[in-house]
């Protein structure tokens, strides 16, 4: 995807739950192409970000990224002054000499990434006031502009619909459902030994603990399963809106509540589990482009819990 000014390539949201539509196919070579087909989707609620710093990163003696020096603003007031933000202590003689160190930096500055925090006291379902701290990397435009765009951003609401556009791809950061300490057969696909013979110590486990021919020299283990950090390749935008009557069912989303502020639509599901922080960044590796904004015939509001609008 081709960025010409500068512009966060990320924001974080919560997940939701997830409902499904109906949408007229405009994936190319699609056999459904120009059809109305049925698709799952996902619902993540986006309240602003508010951004905190601007971070600058050169080369080191290794070849790889460092950070020369950053730039911090007295959190904004309706921002809770809590324990990570508190990491930093704001002091204006030294946030203008870090200011100046980024001006006078430019040409050995590779990449400018904004911190910002989030604003979970907007959703009452999270039931948590602690802001996740998140760093986002500008994208486009040369150094200096993104310098300026960046200190304009500076304790300001950012908006999801400055960020992301409704059709488009984007990569899922997340932590995977949680399933606790399991056996090897759940946690690896182990097949389970037969059990119509007498086995010592029962059936599911692992028969040999040696290298198998042919394959790598490790052996199943049982331990924990999820709870991981995965990344979600090119899911697609379907719908960027602060309308909350058309998605929200009776009730709210089982788990979750109510969305009450702007929403992202996500084609199919996404990882974790519901109220989980999503970090949502632009493509590294986009299988196609999208061209067109998806357009949705029906959003289905009906509740799991029987009551359907």
């Amino acid at each position: 995807m081709e960025i010409n000014s500068p512009i966060p390539l990320g924001f974080v949201g919560y997940k939701a739950g997830m409902t499904h539509i109906f949408a007229i196919d405009d994936r190319p070579s699609s056999p459904t192409q120009g059809k109305e087909i049925f698709v799952p989707v996902t619902i993540v609620e986006t309240p602003p970000l508010i951004p905190l710093a601007i971070r600058g990163y050169g080369m080191d003696g290794k070849g790889e990224l460092q950070a020369i020096t950053e730039y911090w603003i007295s959190p904004p007031k309706e921002l809770p002054l809590l324990r990570k933000i508190n990491s930093f202590r704001y002091n204006e003689s030294r946030s203008k000499q870090a200011l100046d160190q980024l001006s006078s930096n430019l040409s050995k500055i590779l990449a400018l990434r904004i911190v910002a925090a989030t604003q979970p006291r907007a959703i009452p379902a999270l039931g948590k006031k602690k802001p996740e701290i998140v760093e986002i990397q500008i994208g486009g435009g040369d150094i200096k502009s993104q310098l300026e765009y960046g200190l304009n951003l500076l304790g300001k609401p950012l908006e999801v619909k400055d960020v992301l556009k409704e059709g488009q791809l984007i990569d899922i950061i997340g932590v995977s459902k949680g399933k606790g300490f399991q056996g090897a057969i759940k946690r690896f696909g182990v097949m389970e030994l037969p059990r119509w013979h007498k086995h010592r110590k029962g059936s599911r486990k692992v028969g040999t603990r040696g290298p198998s021919p042919g394959t790598p020299s490790y052996t199943p283990q049982p331990g924990q399963l999820g709870y991981f950090r995965r990344t979600e390749f090119n899911k697609r935008i379907l719908k960027i809106s602060n309308e909350v009557s058309e998605i929200n069912p009776r009730g709210g989303f089982v788990n979750y509540g109510l969305v009450r502020g702007w929403y992202l639509m996500i084609e199919g599901s996404v990882i974790g589990t519901k109220r989980r922080p999503i970090f949502m960044r632009y493509p590294i590796r986009p299988t196609w482009q999208p061209k067109s904004v998806p357009q949705i015939t029906y959003v289905s509001t009906l509740s799991k819990q029987g009551v359907g609008a």
